[in-house]
């Protein structure tokens, strides 16, 4: 366990090096910047280390990895994100844990978390996951919804009890005209948030950015960047 502490300290370390120097490449402040560690497939002691180690935010994509581990690590003092496409028949489990899901795609999706949420007695913070492969209709192949989509779908997160509308979220696409373009693609999530604030002023998370662009991101003006494998190394896939 001492030499995992060690590796995950040595690894936060050069992430931590890798978002201040993209801070300071643009002239951004280093705590502009929320580091969200992505813990899939790792165990709950990983999590615990993490924080141990001062981490206070970290993510699941997949509700039977996040539930137990969630449930295992309640006592720590973390902010629980989840990150990957959601289905509704997971919301139930989903808002006993998640205090911001950032894959918000669809307006049925929204009824569904408002109900859980309500019966729940929570308040989650809600990201509009935007698919860049796509700028009208239906979203592409990585999740979200299309860009001409967002600003429908924050009006209803904003009249969605239990729910708020507190920003985007997006993955560099791999298909359409920002297909390994990450900086161009981030670039239009700007520009996608801008608009979306002057509807609704306090959406003001933008989600970007993983292990291999997280300076692409930064430079695009990322309030969040996810990271996984730059800090807890790769792991075989379970279940």
């Amino acid at each position: 366990m001492t030499d995992r502490r060690t590796q995950l300290a040595q690894n936060l370390a050069r992430v931590e090096e890798r978002i201040a120097a993209a801070c300071a490449a643009v002239g951004r402040k280093r705590e502009e910047v929320t580091l969200i560690v992505v813990t899939k497939t790792h165990p709950a002691s990983d999590v615990r280390l993490l924080a141990e180690l001062g981490v206070r935010h970290v993510a699941e994509n997949r509700d039977q990895d996040a539930a137990p581990k969630a449930a295992e690590c309640s006592d720590l003092p973390l902010t629980w994100h989840f990150v990957g496409q959601l289905q509704t028949n997971k919301v139930k489990s989903v808002v006993n844990y998640a205090d911001v899901v950032h894959s918000i795609d669809r307006v049925r999706l929204v009824t569904a978390l408002s109900a859980a949420a309500v019966r729940q007695g929570r308040e989650l913070d809600c990201l509009i996951q935007v698919a860049l492969d796509v700028e009208t209709g239906d979203a592409g192949g990585r999740g979200g919804v299309a860009p001409d989509g967002v600003v429908a779908l924050a009006d209803a997160l904003a009249e969605a009890q239990g729910l708020r509308p507190a920003g985007l979220m997006t993955v560099a696409p791999l298909a359409g005209p920002y297909a390994g373009r990450p900086r161009a693609a981030f670039e239009r999530l700007r520009e996608i948030a801008t608009d979306l604030r002057a509807a609704h002023p306090a959406a003001n998370m933008v989600s970007a950015g993983m292990s291999a662009d997280l300076e692409d991101a930064v430079a695009a003006g990322a309030t969040h960047v996810r990271v996984g494998t730059a800090v807890l190394g790769s792991r075989p896939r379970l279940g």
